[in-house]
């Protein structure tokens, strides 16, 4: 039996979409980390069946934003000597900036530089994005709402 043990103050990710783990994990460049990360992968959920879940001995600065469009499922519980001191229950950001880009080749994004891709959310169910600029729908395929 695998046993982690409760972190003394730091963060917890959890209800992360199985599979989806690894991406936060790169994502938050843990593989570049001094202190103690776990990444517990396809760890078994009443919930979702199978969920990932990262825990980490420091509190880090993260942009909610791009994690909830990671995965919108995410509980992000921070940790003060030893009990849950805060939940945060993510969700899909309303507008992104500069996490996707923009495939329209006739979009302002494609032609001149340092323009922000920026998208805002159409439809929570399905994930669908707009760009701001040039109305090119992107659809946010990791949505299980």
């Amino acid at each position: 039996m695998l046993t982690i043990n409760s972190i003394k103050n730091g963060i917890v990710i959890d209800h992360i979409k199985a599979g989806f783990g690894m991406k936060i994990y790169k994502y938050l460049e843990l593989d570049k980390a001094d202190y103690s990360v776990a990444l517990i992968m396809n760890a078994e959920s009443k919930k979702l069946g199978k969920k990932d879940i990262i825990k980490i001995e420091n509190n880090l600065e993260m942009d909610f934003a791009v994690l909830g469009f990671i995965d919108p499922n995410i509980t992000i519980n921070i940790i003060k000597d030893e009990t849950i001191y805060k939940k945060i229950k993510l969700k899909l950001p309303s507008r992104i900036e500069n996490i996707i880009k923009c495939r329209n080749p006739r979009c302002v994004t494609s032609i001149e530089k340092n323009v922000p891709h920026i998208f805002n959310l159409v439809d929570e169910k399905t994930g669908e994005y707009r760009c701001e600029y040039c109305d090119q729908i992107y659809k946010n395929k990791n949505v299980s709402l």
